[in-house]
């Protein structure tokens, strides 16, 4: 029981962050940003500090994006008339929003400027001695991508059900990217049998379906495939 509260946490938190998704454009350019600069970290050997900076920077954006619906739709529940006191909820909300962002471009600018002139393969040889942080990133693209098709299909809940399935997803990215980190036949044998087990085990307990569990498959391989050929 505490189990299946402990999911149904996890379903709900998620639903919201797809509800913001989807009903927010904001939101929408706001997970491209991070795609994109997710990606360009690719290209660069930052410091362990320095991918904290990053990431923190992406989390307050999103929350402050999310908080910002959130009071917007308590407001909107209270009162559909116009009120002084729902306009300065709703404008201070609004104004952590700008906040945060003009902080993530701040960040942005320290972080990459110098880094952007001038480009050259050094970052690339860098890059490919950091297969952990290829990894790292792809993975969190794969689960960004995952939330975005589950948003545009709205169907099941984000850890049950829907297309395409986010544990197929991350089983094949991690599976594709052992292999392309051990360059082991036997490794990258076993690694793909678990992505397997894990695909077959949400078909089995009819959580998806198989043409789910086989896009959610691809999706992860290709998006592995493509990073790892990027900095190939």
């Amino acid at each position: 029981m505490k189990i299946k509260k402990l999911i149904d946490s996890f379903n709900y938190a998620i639903e919201g962050i797809i509800y913001t998704f989807k009903t927010e454009k904001n939101m929408k350019i706001h997970f491209a940003a991070a795609i994109l600069v997710l990606i360009l970290s690719l290209f660069y050997n930052f410091s362990k500090l320095e991918m904290i900076a990053i990431i923190v920077t992406i989390s307050l954006v999103l929350m402050a994006e999310m908080i910002n619906t959130a009071v917007e739709t308590i407001v909107d529940l209270i009162t559909d008339e116009y009120h002084v006191l729902a306009k300065i909820a709703k404008d201070i909300a609004a104004g952590a929003v700008l906040i945060t962002a003009l902080n993530a471009i701040f960040v942005a600018y320290l972080l990459f400027f110098n880094r952007l002139n001038p480009w050259t393969n050094i970052l690339l040889t860098r890059l490919k001695n950091s297969p952990a942080h290829v990894t790292f990133i792809t993975l969190i693209v794969v689960m960004i991508v995952t939330i975005i098709l589950k948003a545009y299909f709205g169907k099941g809940t984000p850890l049950r059900g829907g297309l395409p399935s986010g544990h197929s997803a991350i089983a094949f990215c991690l599976a594709t990217a052992s292999t392309f980190i051990s360059k082991n036949i036997l490794l990258s044998t076993i690694s793909f049998m678990m992505a397997f087990m894990v695909a077959q085990s949400r078909v089995e307990g009819n959580i998806h379906s198989t043409f789910q569990v086989i896009v959610g498959a691809i999706i992860g391989i290709l998006i592995t495939v493509l990073f790892f050929q990027i900095v190939k």
